[in-house]
C-alpha cells in the first residue's frame, strides 16, 4: 500500500498495516553496499551509517531486521516495559497533514519484556537498541527499569531509559536531578556484560525537550556522574507553539514532526556545548528532508533517529538524506561525518528560546 493511500486511513490502523507489511517483506531494499563515509564509529559500536528508527515504531520488536535491510544504520525498539499494557484509551493517535505532524497519547502499549526478549534472540544485521520503560501502574518504577537492563541485556546492543514521555503520569519527574542520580545509580548496579557479545550494552538517557535551560546543566552533570554513555535529543513536546491546525492542536499528547525540529535542534546544540562534545548524541525530532538531517548532526547529533517524517515522506526518505550527507561532505575539507559533528552548534544554541 502506497504512502498516501496510508495516509488516508486511521493512523493507528496505518501504522499496523506498516508493521504486517515489513514482516512479509513488502518494502524496499537498500543496496548492499554503503558509502564507507556514512559510517559511525559510535558508543563502542560500528553503524553502517548514522540513520536510525526512532522508538515508538517498533514498539514490539517485531520488525528489527526488516528495518536494517531498508537501509538504516540501527533502530530502537519499544518502549517495552516489565509487563503488557494496553497503553491508553483509543483514539490516541493523530496526524496533520497541514502541520506535517503527530500528536500520540499512546501510553507504553506494548507485550512486555519477554515478548521482546523472544522476538530479539538470533542474529540482526545491524545495531538493535532497546529503549525501557516503567509499567503505568508501577508501584516502582526505578525497579522496573532496572528489570529492563536484568531482562534485556543479551540482546540490546544499547539501552535507552525513557524517563521523559508525557503520556505516562509522573514519569518526566524522573528527569529531576534527585530522581535521576538515584535511578541511574540502580541501573549501573544491574548492569552487566552481555553473554552475546561479553561488552557492557552503552546506557543512554531520553530527555523531554520542555525542559527548563536553566535546569540543563545540572541534569548533565548528574547523567554523566551517574555513568551515562550517551543522550537521546529529544522526545516529543507538549508545546503547541506555532501550529495553525486548531483541532489538531487541541489533542492531548506528544508532538513529533516538522515542528519539533527547531525547538529539539536547539536543545541539542545546548547539550553538545554543556558536554563538550565529549558525549555522543542522538539527534531526533522533526526531521523530514535530507537538509534537515545535515543540520541536526551540524547542531552536535553524531546519530541521527526518523520517525514522523518517514510517514510523512516514506522510504525514498532514507536515500534523500544518504545523499545530502554525502552532498555536504564534497563540499568541504571534511572528509569523514564525525567531521561534521557540532560545527554550527553555538549558533543553535544562540537561537532565540522558543
Amino acid at each position: 500500500m502506497g504512502q498516501r493511500a496510508l495516509r488516508c486511513l486511521d493512523p493507528e490502523k496505518a501504522h499496523r498495516l506498516t508493521i504486517s507489511a515489513l514482516q512479509m517483506g513488502l518494502f524496499p531494499r537498500a543496496s548492499q553496499t554503503e558509502d564507507p563515509r556514512l559510517t559511525q564509529e559510535v558508543l563502542g559500536l560500528t553503524f553502517k551509517n548514522p540513520i536510525g528508527m526512532a522508538a515508538g515504531f517498533d514498539k514490539n520488536a517485531e520488525v528489527a531486521s526488516q528495518l536494517i535491510e531498508m537501509g538504516f544504520g540501527f533502530t530502537e525498539v519499544g518502549t517495552v516495559t516489565p509487563r503488557p499494557q494496553p497503553g491508553n484509551d483509543q483514539p490516541r493517535l493523530f496526524r496533520s497533514e497541514k502541520e506535517r505532524a503527530v500528536i500520540n497519547r499512546m501510553g507504553f502499549n506494548n507485550e512486555g519484556h519477554l515478548a521482546a526478549l523472544e522476538r530479539l534472540r538470533g542474529s540482526c544485521p545491524g545495531v538493535v537498541g532497546v529503549n525501557i520503560g516503567a509499567n503505568k501502574d508501577s508501584t516502582d518504577r526505578v525497579a522496573d527499569y532496572v528489570k529492563g537492563i536484568e531482562r534485556l541485556t543479551d540482546v540490546a546492543g544499547y539501552f535507552t531509559v525513557n524517563i521523559s514521555s508525557p503520556n505516562t503520569p509522573g514519569l518526566r519527574d524522573l528527569q529531576s536531578p534527585e530522581a535521576l542520580g538515584e535511578l541511574l545509580g540502580a541501573l549501573n548496579a544491574a548492569r552487566r556484560p552481555s553473554e552475546a557479545t561479553g561488552r557492557v550494552p552503552p546506557l543512554l538517557i531520553k530527555l523531554a525537550p520542555d525542559i527548563e535551560h536553566a535546569a540543563l546543566p545540572e541534569i548533565v552533570s548528574v547523567a554523566r556522574r551517574g555513568g551515562i554513555d550517551g543522550i537521546v535529543v529529544t522526545n516529543t513536546t507538549l508545546s503547541r507553539d506555532g501550529l495553525r491546525d486548531e483541532a489538531f492542536a487541541a489533542e492531548p499528547g506528544g508532538l513529533s514532526g516538522r515542528p519539533l525540529f527547531a525547538r529539539s535542534t536547539k536543545f541539542l546544540a545546548e547539550l553538545y556545548l554543556l558536554t563538550e562534545g565529549k558525549l555522543p548524541l542522538i539527534g531526533v525530532g522533526g526531521i523530514d528532508s535530507g537538509a534537515k538531517a545535515v543540520e541536526k548532526i551540524e547542531a552536535g547529533a553524531s546519530l541521527i533517529q526518523l520517525y514522523t517524517g518517514m510517514v510523512f515522506e516514506g522510504p525514498a526518505l532514507l536515500g534523500e538524506i544518504k545523499s545530502a550527507i554525502l552532498k555536504r561532505l564534497d563540499e568541504g575539507p571534511q572528509k569523514r561525518l564525525q567531521a561534521l559533528v557540532g560545527v554550527s552548534a553555538t549558533d543553535w544554541a544562540d537561537r532565540l528560546p522558543l
